[in-house]
């Protein structure tokens, strides 16, 4: 009886040691699992930053490329007015083309819209589009530099210099298009009309495909 007791007792220790150990793999299972959760929360959450670093950082470089275009635009409409009211190169001037009474190297209606041929002073000088037709400047030769574009490059007639195509400069000079208005003053005969000018410019990024364009009108002063 005695034998059977003691063989009782020890088959209860050896599965309760048993039970212990599988209980003990079981929450060293547990937390692994745990472990590995939290491990891929963080991962998730890192890479959700970087993206959200990465997406601020292009933002933040197209945001500056864009102010960089604005500005050469700018700075071309500066120029063409320049161009217009009084060149500051007597060598390179040709403002006395432009009067409030003449169309002067203007195309007429049966020609091109603008005049091209980098070696004219008429160069980038556009009739008005008609009331139906496509504006101008929509078919303007902005992002070319050959000598039969139809626009001007900066400086072209005035002297003006402008840094380009270093670090966080234009990729290019800006450019620009001179179209030609008319208007009446009152009491005027309808048939002799006065005129003024609207100015189209673009200006480029850092990058070349970053593009800014601005008009403006501009009546010459003095007349």
């Amino acid at each position: 009886m005695r034998r059977r007791q003691n063989t009782r007792q020890g088959s209860c220790s050896l599965f309760a040691g048993r039970l212990g150990r599988s209980n003990y793999l079981d929450r060293q299972k547990g937390a692994l699992l745990v472990a590995l959760i939290m491990l891929m929360a963080v991962l998730i959450l890192g890479i959700a930053a970087a993206q959200s670093a990465l997406q601020g950082w292009k933002t933040a470089r197209n945001d500056t490329d864009r102010q960089i275009a604005f500005l050469a635009a700018e700075a071309a409409l500066r120029d063409a007015e320049m161009d217009i009211e009084h060149s500051s190169d007597p060598a390179r001037s040709r403002s006395h083309i432009f009067s409030r009474k003449s169309a002067l190297g203007f195309p007429g209606a049966d020609e091109p819209a603008c005049n091209r041929l980098a070696a004219s002073i008429y160069q980038g000088l556009c009739r008005r589009a008609g009331n139906d037709a496509k504006p101008v400047w929509h078919s303007a030769d902005f992002g070319e530099d050959e000598a039969t574009t139809n626009s001007v490059a900066y400086g072209t007639f005035t002297g003006q210099s402008l840094q380009v195509g270093k670090g966080a400069l234009p990729s290019r000079l800006p450019r620009y298009i001179i179209e030609l208005f008319t208007y009446n003053k009152p009491g005027e005969a309808a048939d002799k009309p006065s005129y003024f000018y609207r100015v189209t410019a673009v200006g480029f990024g850092a990058r070349e495909s970053t593009q800014v364009a601005l008009q403006s009108f501009y009546r010459k002063e003095g007349e």
